[in-house]
């Protein structure tokens, strides 16, 4: 809106000419024929100096923003039974013929994934549990980890004290406020070396949420165990007959474990009228010294 009183300046310098006597030269337009470079001088110091001052006067200016993005994730550890009994097959009502075990890691590394702002953890157990993957942020190579494990590597039997020792040993270190271990399961624990009370009592007196799933049917896992469990570590308990059960369940602990991300805006002004304004100064400088000292017209 100030930009248009160059428009203004403009019109008032074609219709408001200054008027004055004037005095026939004959030879008159050859005489100012040599001061015509001269006039033009004057004439681009004037408008330069009027046009910049009015964009001095509009106030110029850039704007950044800037994302400050503070994100405030939680240590999750991943236990994934892989006992012989991870073999069954018709799990997968879309593909029979997958068993358990692969379409456990499915889901399991669906979930990954989605855990953008957390650091994971793998353990896997059989007739002894064993760290698959330490703690990490980076999803792609967890997610390969995953992968690559296999039935049969730790046994065929069911540890399943053994691996939340294992797993509560991973987060104990750990300096995030909040800390999950989610468990999965389709059998009953038939080699862990800790007892049922000293694992419960290692759940009860932690600040980490344990979340139990059984899988299979009800029969296949001790159902009442995993609630004793879920119960000590304030989290909860869920069972799932199939593969479309087993993912709504890593579903709901996704939205029950939410990470918190606080993303603040910073804007940023950097205000450029100072630049036209001393060009347009000197502008007038030079052309007040044009006109009078150096008697240009």
């Amino acid at each position: 809106m100030v930009l248009g009183l160059i428009f203004l300046f403009v019109g008032c310098a074609y219709f408001c000419k200054a008027k004055s006597r004037r005095i026939y030269f004959p030879h008159l337009k050859r005489l100012m024929l040599g001061s015509v470079k001269r006039n033009s001088l004057l004439l681009i110091l004037k408008w330069l100096g009027i046009v910049l001052a009015i964009v001095a006067l509009a106030s110029p200016v850039i704007t950044q923003e800037y994302s400050n993005s503070k994100r405030h994730g939680r240590d999750i550890v991943l236990v994934i039974d892989s006992s012989e009994s991870m073999i069954q097959e018709g799990f997968d009502e879309t593909n029979l013929s997958k068993n358990k075990f692969s379409v456990v890691k499915e889901v399991a590394s669906d979930f990954v994934d989605k855990r953008q702002n957390d650091r994971i953890g793998l353990v896997t157990f059989a007739d002894i549990a064993f760290v698959a993957s330490p703690l990490t942020f980076e999803r792609k190579f967890l997610q390969q980890i995953i992968a690559l494990q296999r039935l049969g590597v730790a046994g065929k039997r069911t540890a399943i004290n053994d691996a939340l020792v294992h797993a509560y040993s991973m987060l104990e270190s750990s300096n995030v406020k909040s800390k999950v271990v989610i468990l999965l399961t389709d059998g009953i624990d038939n080699a862990s070396e800790i007892g049922e009370d000293e694992v419960k009592s290692l759940v009860a007196k932690s600040n980490v949420k344990l979340y139990t799933i059984g899988i299979g049917n009800r029969e296949d896992f001790n159902e009442a165990y995993l609630q004793r469990l879920a119960k000590a570590g304030k989290g909860e308990f869920f069972s799932a007959k199939n593969a479309k059960e087993l993912s709504k369940i890593y579903e709901k602990i996704n939205a029950l474990e939410t990470s918190k991300i606080d993303d603040k805006k910073i804007v940023q002004h950097t205000y450029l009228f100072i630049y036209p304004l001393l060009i347009s100064f000197f502008s007038f400088i030079f052309f007040i010294y044009f006109r009078t000292i150096k008697g240009l017209l």
